[in-house]
């Protein structure tokens, strides 16, 4: 028989040259005599950095060795990845859907935070607390965020995420009920550092929600989901202003869950992350849930079969400290720190300046309203509006920020908030009265939330599917540390001196925006990555 009709194998081999960050293809044809020839060409297509697949034949003739056309002849499986799947599928319907699922647990999120700002000042005099035991109601919930964060994400890397999702929001529904019931200051103290275990859990919504959206679409609509955050801290405000004056905090806190009861009502329509199902060598269930985006949003999966990435050692913490990440991993830590620490200061200053009476006349025309035998005073009317009118600052900082992650990137509109809040921050230093006050807090505030939600889209897309949900919760824990010292700067040193207050969180930001800049990875335009640099042509098998 000739030798060149015997069967050969055609190994085929993608990769990135670094330099030119173009796509190299090459593949090599080897007989049974052991000759071989190996041919190349450039490849721009949207890849992933290593691929490798092998394709048997059962006839090739000679001319292979001297040319590439003969290796386009030969009829091979055509495969996809989950990328460009999304890509031909596109936004549509079932984004739309998922997208006000998941805003519904952000939203809830926002409610129970925002609680946080109006009932420390309401508790400090229905029941003679202290400052720093009003300060400790505040740090006890996000203690509980910063244990049950890394909890959640390790569930989600490791069981799913619709799973992590789902049990989270159950936990904070039932131990936000539980706590309207709190008889005494300790049972309160309890109960809401369990509504915060809970609460550490929504991190993983942004991981979810983002494992669904095509790359031109990813950054536009992570940052709109955050608009969910804005509507839960406007409505938590508004709810008070209607509730607290007649019903009382019970009731406050009974009806700040209604957003993460309908999200556990409806949680049963959410579909399980196909990256996931890859991950855990399931095909045909990401398969699934791919046709049925296809079917919703009115489009046709790409011809073939899906390329699949099994890794069984998922949710590591040691992952997050590879060569390639342990930088990236310290700096976002502390981003995560620094955003959490200036955000939650500049909600619980917001209310405790407005309250302040000093000699600048910060307050001035105030009601006289109700007060007890300690030094505290309850929330005015004009307190709540205040309040309200500094919340809406939400809404333009989410949006300037919108704008900035596509325009200059995701570091440098990280670095761009932080420097900006610093700036608007520092003038409270300073005798000013109550409508400067607010208006320097409101531009604060509106630069603070949008660089905020500006991490949540960086951090899932600078990590691999591997462990995204794990570097979510892991950073998140280290949000709540900063959340949990908050208080006692905002409530406690305020109280002692305004400039040392206001200076400890411009130097915080600033340093802040410093690591932003030096962000080793800008992921701006970027694919989700499935597994580590490297490791993708060790575990990546194509059926």
């Amino acid at each position: 028989m000739d030798p060149w009709f015997r069967p050969v194998k055609i190994a085929y081999k993608r990769w990135k040259n670094p330099e030119q960050g173009v796509h190299i293809s090459s593949f090599s044809v080897m007989t049974s005599r052991g000759e071989s020839g190996l041919v190349g060409h450039s490849d721009e297509s949207q890849v992933t950095d290593t691929e490798l697949c092998t394709i048997a034949s059962a006839t090739v003739d000679s001319a292979t060795r001297q040319s590439a056309s003969t290796y386009g002849s030969n009829k091979t499986e055509e495969t996809f990845t989950v990328d460009d799947a999304l890509e031909v599928i596109g936004f549509g319907k079932f984004q739309w859907k998922i997208s006000l699922l998941t805003g519904l647990s952000w939203l809830g999120d926002a409610m129970e935070v925002m609680l946080l700002s109006i009932l420390g000042p309401h508790l400090h005099c229905e029941w003679r607390l202290h400052s720093y035991e009003v300060a400790l109601i505040t740090s006890v919930v996000f203690v509980g965020m910063g244990i049950g964060s890394p909890i959640w994400g390790n569930v989600s890397d490791r069981y799913g995420r619709k799973i992590g999702l789902v049990i989270c929001m159950c936990w904070t529904l039932y131990y936000g009920l539980m706590s309207t019931f709190a008889p005494v200051y300790g049972w309160l103290l309890v109960l809401r550092g369990l509504v915060g275990v809970g609460v550490g859990g929504c991190p993983q919504a942004v991981t979810y929600y983002s494992e669904f959206l095509p790359v031109k679409a990813r950054g536009m609509c992570v940052m709109l989901i955050a608009v969910f955050w804005a509507i839960g801290s406007v409505f938590e405000v508004l709810l008070a202003l209607l509730v607290m004056p007649s019903l009382g905090w019970r009731w406050l806190l009974i009806l700040s869950t209604s957003p993460v009861a309908i999200f556990v009502c409806f949680c049963f329509w959410l579909p399980e992350s196909p990256r996931f199902d890859l991950l855990t060598g399931r095909r045909e269930r990401a398969m699934a849930t791919l046709a049925r985006i296809a079917k919703d949003n009115g489009k046709v999966l790409p011809q073939g079969k899906i390329s699949v990435y099994k890794q069984n050692d998922r949710g590591q913490i040691k992952d997050l400290f590879t060569p390639q990440y342990w930088r990236t991993t310290l700096l976002l830590w502390f981003i995560w720190f620094a955003n959490a620490f200036s955000y939650y200061g500049i909600v619980l200053l917001t209310t405790e300046m407005l309250q302040a009476e000093d000699s600048c006349g910060a307050i001035q025309g105030a009601k006289i309203e109700p007060s007890c035998s300690l030094d505290c005073k309850y929330l005015t009317s004009a307190d709540y509006k205040d309040l309200l009118w500094t919340t809406m600052a939400e809404f333009p900082g989410i949006f300037v920020i919108l704008l900035a992650v596509e325009c200059i990137g995701r570091k440098k509109s990280m670095a761009l908030s932080f420097f900006m809040f610093s700036l608007f921050t520092l003038p409270l230093c300073a005798c000013i009265g109550r409508t400067a006050l607010t208006i320097f807090i409101f531009i604060a505030r509106a630069f603070i939330s949008g660089g905020y939600q500006a991490v949540f889209l960086y951090t899932p897309e600078v990590y691999p599917t591997e462990n995204r949900a794990l570097a979510m919760g892991a950073a998140s824990m280290m949000a709540r540390v900063g959340a949990v010292i908050t208080p006692f700067v905002a409530q406690v040193l305020l109280r002692s001196s305004v400039p040392v207050t206001v200076l400890v969180y411009c130097g915080c930001a600033v340093l802040a925006g410093i690591a932003s800049l030096i962000l080793p990875i800008e992921t701006l335009g970027r694919a989700l990555q499935e597994s580590r640099p490297g490791q993708e042509a060790r575990e990546q098998t194509t059926s």
